[in-house]
């Protein structure tokens, strides 16, 4: 697959235990999105960080919390990403999605692997 030099970047932040149909959140987002046939999406895990109700999440030893930020990234051409937000919306139940705007500079893959 061939990226444009100009591409979207998908963005959406979620909880560790974030579940959809018993399965976490995020594993359920990369699967569908590969399913569309999208160009890549990787899964960040946070050590800190809060959102809408101000509470705080992290991996401190002393407070060890069982909901981390999790982010996952999805970046391919503008229709594709349009295509895949109706999908999405229906599997965030709470959380952060945002968009922007990128310039993909290589974007390959080795074809004898």
């Amino acid at each position: 697959m061939k990226l444009p030099s100009e591409a979207e970047l998908l963005r959406i932040f979620i909880g560790e235990s974030d579940r959809l149909h018993g399965r976490p959140l995020y594993e359920v987002i990369v699967e569908q999105a590969r399913s569309r046939g999208l160009a890549g999406a990787t899964v960040l895990r946070g050590t800190l960080g809060f959102g809408a109700n101000s509470r705080i999440h992290t991996a401190k030893i002393l407070r060890l919390s069982e909901d981390l930020p999790m982010v996952v990234e999805i970046v391919d051409r503008p229709e594709r990403i349009a295509e895949f937000l109706p999908d999405l919306d229906q599997m965030i139940g709470e959380g952060l999605v945002t968009l922007e705007r990128v310039r993909v500079i290589i974007y390959r893959h080795d074809a004898t692997a």
